[in-house]
């Protein structure tokens, strides 16, 4: 029977496992299991915990029929940033989990901001600022508009650490994931005592968050009642994980400074590693610890497939169809420009902002608009590349991963925009092939640094190099309705 490593991603559209054998490192399989959203106008995202361990189940089992006769040595967690999971005495959810895409906490990031003394207090304490999408003003929220789910709350999770609870009953962390709450110092990888102080000076902390484990530690064995869940032996060990875009970096080897990855899936973020610590001195790039000991800077944009699939169902496309109309159409758009802020925006900081579409006349059809979408989104990506390296931290390549790497138009845009070569690696799903190479290194040994295959690459064709006029481009309105 083949040895083999299980790597489970928990994202916001769905979780998968995969199988990579001990051995030979080869993927073995992936099993897929999808999640609901529940989602309000006013900007509310969330899903219920138990939707993800349903699904884990789901996709470890569907991956385990299709990978054949295994012994799984080593689990390891991949999971959504930000989310906040509000655990009651018996570890049970009080309420749906806030997900990083949540932007209705931007009253609690004001308020929570002010009563610090500021955003340079913030920086100061932690590395970062408070974002929407960052837990901590989560915790805010949950105190100011439902004071009885915080009474109720005993203990705060990440949804990683609440999965890897389910699977081993031990309450723990590591940096990595811990450092996109935005209340941890991502200097010393420790829990900032004075935004604590400032979200409730009376709660106990110490009880209501989980301790931190390094990257590359063992955080406990899979237990009974999920090990029965998943199909699988009691007692495999289980390592800490990580959040998704710290797994997604060590499952295309980009653990060494230069090699930064682009992910694009329903958000999209520029990310590598660092040394030191890489703190934005205009705040915009979050200051992240790596899953592997270093720092992990990264630029986050909202609105990345998602304004794709909105102009693909307001014409009624498939994906096809759009990339012929977006083919079919100059570069430039003949003058149409699409603000791409149609979720708020986090880099910048604009989390109340609306979506535009500019420039229109009445002999513009749909292919100069599903041009201007794409052409925005990539506008977008491209001002997050020029933020990510103002940290000190270097893109001397980039590598995509998530689903919107398969489009090969998008891959040449990007090039164009960036002016360098971009590469996809031969990986399916970055992020869970991540978890699972980390617990093999955590059981195992095995290196951590690897080169991938190479798929797909693209050099720039010299034809629209624009990564410096990209925040011009976003500007056109001062990035949309505010």
């Amino acid at each position: 029977m083949r040895r083999a490593f299980l790597g489970i991603d928990c994202g916001t559209q769905s979780t998968k496992a995969l199988v990579l054998d001990a051995d030979s490192d080869v993927e073995l399989a992936v099993g897929r299991a999808d999640h609901a959203l529940l989602s309000r106008p006013d900007g509310t995202r969330e899903q219920e915990p138990g939707w993800w361990v349903a699904a884990a189940a789901t996709a470890v089992r569907g991956a385990l029929l299709d990978a054949g006769q295994v012994e799984i040595v080593g689990i390891s967690v991949s999971g959504q940033q930000h989310g906040l999971v509000a655990l009651d005495r018996a570890d049970q959810p009080v309420r749906p989990s806030k997900l990083w895409n949540d932007t209705s906490t931007a009253d609690a990031c004001s308020s929570l901001t002010a009563r610090m003394g500021g955003e340079e207090a913030v920086h100061a304490a932690t590395g970062n600022v408070f974002l929407p999408a960052y837990t901590a003003p989560k915790i805010e929220w949950l105190r100011m508009t439902e004071p009885a789910s915080y009474a109720a709350a005993s203990r705060f999770c990440l949804p990683h650490d609440y999965l890897n609870l389910w699977l081993t009953g031990e309450f723990l962390t590591e940096a990595g994931d811990a450092s996109g709450t935005a209340y941890l110092d991502v200097r010393s990888r420790s829990y900032a005592p004075a935004v604590l102080r400032a979200i409730d000076p009376d709660r106990d902390w110490v009880a209501s968050l989980p301790p931190i484990l390094g990257s590359d530690q063992v955080l406990g064995s899979l237990r009974l009642h999920a090990a029965e869940a998943l199909g699988l032996p009691a007692g495999i060990p289980v390592a800490t994980g990580g959040g998704d875009n710290m797994c997604a970096a060590i499952g295309v080897g980009a653990v060494e400074p230069g090699a930064a990855v682009m992910s694009l899936g329903t958000s999209g973020t520029v990310f590598g590693s660092s040394r030191t610590v890489a703190i934005d001195p205009l705040r915009e790039v979050s200051a992240f610890c790596s899953s592997t000991g270093d720092w992990m800077p990264l630029a986050c944009v909202l609105n990345c497939t998602l304004p794709i699939d909105w102009v693909m169902g307001l014409f009624g496309y498939d994906r096809a169809q759009f990339e012929a109309a977006v083919n079919s159409t100059p570069a430039g758009s003949r003058g149409v420009r699409f603000v791409p802020y149609l979720d708020g925006e986090r880099t910048p900081n604009r989390p109340r902002a609306a979506g535009e579409l500019l420039g229109l006349r009445g002999g513009h059809r749909a292919g100069e608009i599903c041009r201007a979408v794409l052409e925005g989104v990539t506008a977008g990506l491209a001002a997050a590349v020029n933020a990510y390296e103002r940290t000190g931290a270097t893109a001397e390549t980039i590598t995509l991963v998530g689903g919107g790497a398969r489009s090969e138009l998008w891959g040449q845009l990007l090039a164009d925009w960036l002016g360098f070569r971009v590469a996809r690696p031969a990986v399916a799903e970055a992020a869970a092939l991540g978890a699972a190479r980390q617990v093999a290194h955590v059981v195992a040994g095995a290196p951590l640094q690897w080169a991938p295959p190479i798929e797909k690459a693209w050099e720039p064709t010299g034809a629209a190099a624009m990564a410096d006029t990209a925040a011009r481009y976003l500007e056109s309105k001062d990035g949309g309705i505010q």
